[in-house]
């Protein structure tokens, strides 16, 4: 016997034929989309580059390990402000990694009140809403003199280790990358937070079934599942570390040269480009648009690592 089953209108041939043209004008809208991001991102590359063509065909590759800048000679170098973009997002990365993933396992597995829970997560993410320039306020006058305490007692019984080496005087690598932490952690707290509860139910349930206490799950079972998830919001907010401006330029000192200490005041490209472009002119424009050519460079490795662990932890 055949069932006939009364047609329902929306699988009727004229409305499938709507939904195909629906679906096709989406993927080419998005296309089109993806494609003028993808352009917007070579312009800003080639106008820099273009920009930064005098220095570069001055300075070549020499620029990259040269410490001098001296604008009066005509002599540029970009070592020192490498060297302080690298390790300032490095300290922030340190220090917000794993405070950003306990927070996130916290507000992740129900180990509060819905009610609490919920005005964490909206604190959280009120971080992101500060403007930099607050933060870089604060941290003038809170951050500085508790880390100039802090370094004094830190320089006077441990300055025999080299990243302690020298008196605070305010202003430093140290207070730089404090506050990159606190500006980066919303970034780290919420995308982990995300990976963690899209990690289906199911694998917490087989889990805790084979005897596997709560804390065994969330390491062995629900972090690893969200790897993948961790490792993005980590390269994007060493991205966002690397890129930051106003707060750095603030608090690190924008001392042109490289010490070991972490005490000593120091400098980023972001920093030097700030403090800058303003008064510059001939080719120390072009010397600053050459900074900011490594600068996008250097982002740009940071993002393109991160997609290949993503794709790489992926396959795992």
């Amino acid at each position: 016997m055949t069932i006939n089953f009364p047609e329902d209108p929306l699988t009727t041939k004229n409305r499938s034929e709507i939904d195909r043209n629906l679906d096709q004008s989406f993927i080419w809208i998005t296309r089109i989309f993806a494609l003028a991001i993808a352009a917007i991102l070579l312009w800003i590359a080639l106008q820099i580059t273009t920009s930064a063509l005098p220095a570069i065909q001055k300075f070549g590759i020499n620029f990259f390990f040269t410490s001098s800048w001296n604008p009066v000679n005509n002599e540029y170098g970009v070592l020192p402000a490498i060297y302080g973009t690298l390790i300032s997002s490095l300290i922030g990365l340190i220090l917000a990694l794993p405070i950003g993933v306990g927070t996130a396992i916290l507000l992740s597995e129900n180990f509060l009140p819905p009610q609490v829970n919920l005005v964490l997560v909206f604190l959280v993410e009120l971080l992101a809403a500060i403007p930099s320039v607050v933060y870089g306020v604060w941290g003038i006058f809170v951050l500085i003199p508790v880390l100039k305490n802090l370094g004094t007692w830190l320089h006077t019984y441990l300055g025999w280790l080299p990243i302690f080496s020298s008196a605070p005087t305010g202003p430093g690598m140290l207070p730089a990358g404090v506050i990159l932490a606190i500006m980066i952690l919303p970034i780290i707290t919420a995308i982990s937070r995300d990976a963690l509860i899209s990690v289906p139910s199911s694998l917490r349930q087989a889990a805790l079934g084979i005897g596997a206490t709560r804390w065994e799950t969330i390491f062995q079972v629900i972090i690893p599942a969200a790897f993948s998830g961790i490792v993005s919001a980590v390269m994007l907010a060493l991205g966002r570390a690397m890129g930051e401006t106003m707060a750095v330029t603030m608090l690190i000192g924008n001392a042109n040269n490289i010490h070991i200490s972490l005490l000593a005041p120091s400098n980023t490209i972001s920093s030097l480009l700030a403090n800058q472009f303003a008064e510059a002119n001939g080719l120390q424009v072009a010397a600053l648009m050459y900074a900011a050519l490594v600068l996008f460079i250097l982002t740009m490795i940071v993002n393109i690592l991160a997609d290949f662990i993503v794709a790489r932890v992926g396959r795992i």
